[in-house]
């Protein structure tokens, strides 16, 4: 399995264009991706399944197929696309030609989408073969072809990860698959793209709302996850991570505590969360552009405490992970193992620190670590001198 690494989010074209040409590299470039968001949730698997397979053949004739979900309701939060019902191709394998795609639509719309019955709601789930896909890409939108590749030519393989190139790839355009190659391939040619209805239970859990409708909930439609305790509150989601969060008195309301960032918003309006990214932006915030946790090939490593001067972080080393022989220009760094056994390599010098021992790293002495055991290592790091996250 191939793990493609991204240095920084530029949506699913480029994201999409990586899978492409790691495919085509190993010389399965005539083979067909299925393209899945990770925020889905399906009930029906066998139906779907049998659905992929179905769309697996229409992509082997080089046509890009989309999922359409059949409508229930006029829904807001989602996108949707208009078929050409004259087109339909009946049998095990019923497909539309499609005529539009409509971005999230206002309430009196979407009602009059649904009750026309020529509409589906866009899930974002494609099946496309990946040398057709980059064939697109290179035609409709050769800027984020032409980054893409550079930043896939000089990647770096790091055990099962593929790091492409920072810098080829920040400077790629940031563009969804719709805007990138369906919306410009359907103005050229109405069949070379098809949507494949799929009647089953579907929900995008890319929201907050979608969430709470999908997560089990108390006798007062709450839904908690972590240390959460509630008193007189109705229709909230709660969910919290590493510490208490208590509400009193409050309703329809969504309030989700991270590491990062702690967010209390109605639940009527949590789609205007959105306003508060741009803020963010605006702001050049540390909470836009990186995370406190950040995730590694060799394990992760959390930003626990910083001020003026110092900083914190807990280090997690998964068995049998190593981390880079390196050292540092500007800092020193302590470290005191609070889990596990960490095999050390320190100059000339090689040895192990347990639980309840530390170490000293001096400025500019290389250094490395692994984790030789079958448990996780976890260890505190309190860095002297220049401090960076």
């Amino acid at each position: 399995m191939d793990i493609i690494i991204e240095p920084c989010g530029r949506n699913t074209a480029p994201a999409i264009a990586l899978a492409a040409f790691t495919a085509v590299s190993q010389g399965k470039g005539d083979e067909v991706m299925t393209i899945l968001p990770s925020d889905h949730s399906i009930v029906d698997i066998g139906l779907f399944r049998m659905k992929v397979q179905q769309a697996e053949a229409l992509a082997q004739q080089g046509k890009v197929v989309l999922f359409g979900i059949v409508p229930t309701r006029a829904e807001t939060g989602y996108g949707y696309i208009k078929v050409d019902s004259s087109t339909v191709r009946k049998g095990a394998d019923c497909s539309f030609d499609i005529l539009q795609f409509t971005e999230k639509p206002e309430i009196d719309l979407a009602e009059q989408y649904v009750a026309s019955g020529d509409f589906l709601w866009n899930s974002g789930i494609y099946s496309i073969r990946a040398d057709r896909y980059l064939e697109l890409l290179q035609e409709f939108c050769p800027e984020i072809y032409h980054a893409c590749t550079q930043a896939y030519q000089n990647a770096v393989s790091d055990m099962d990860f593929i790091r492409v190139a920072a810098e080829p790839f920040e400077n790629c355009p940031s563009l969804s698959i719709d805007h990138a190659i369906m919306e410009p391939l359907c103005g050229v040619s109405k069949s070379a793209a098809v949507v494949l209805p799929l009647a089953l239970e579907w929900s995008d859990l890319g929201s907050w709302l979608s969430l709470w409708e999908h997560r089990d909930k108390d006798q007062c439609d709450n839904v908690v996850g972590g240390d959460v305790l509630l008193s007189n509150t109705e229709n909230l989601l709660v969910l919290s991570r590493d510490r208490l969060v208590a509400a009193v008195g409050v309703e329809n309301m969504v309030i989700v505590d991270t590491p990062d960032a702690l967010l209390v918003a109605s639940k009527d309006r949590v789609q205007d969360v959105k306003h508060i990214v741009d803020k963010l932006k605006q702001s050049q915030r540390d909470e836009y552009i990186k995370h406190r946790e950040v995730y590694r090939p060799w394990g992760n490593y959390d930003l626990i405490g910083h001020g003026d001067g110092f900083q914190v972080k807990q280090i997690t080393v998964n068995p049998g992970a190593k981390l880079s022989l390196q050292k540092h220009q500007y800092r020193a760094e302590h470290w005191v193992v609070v889990k596990g056994v960490a095999d050390i390599q320190r100059g000339d010098e090689r040895f192990t620190v347990e639980q309840n021992q530390s170490t000293f790293i001096p400025l500019g002495q290389i250094h490395s670590l692994v984790n030789s055991g079958n448990d996780e290592l976890v260890m505190i790091e309190v860095p002297s001198g220049g401090l960076s996250r």
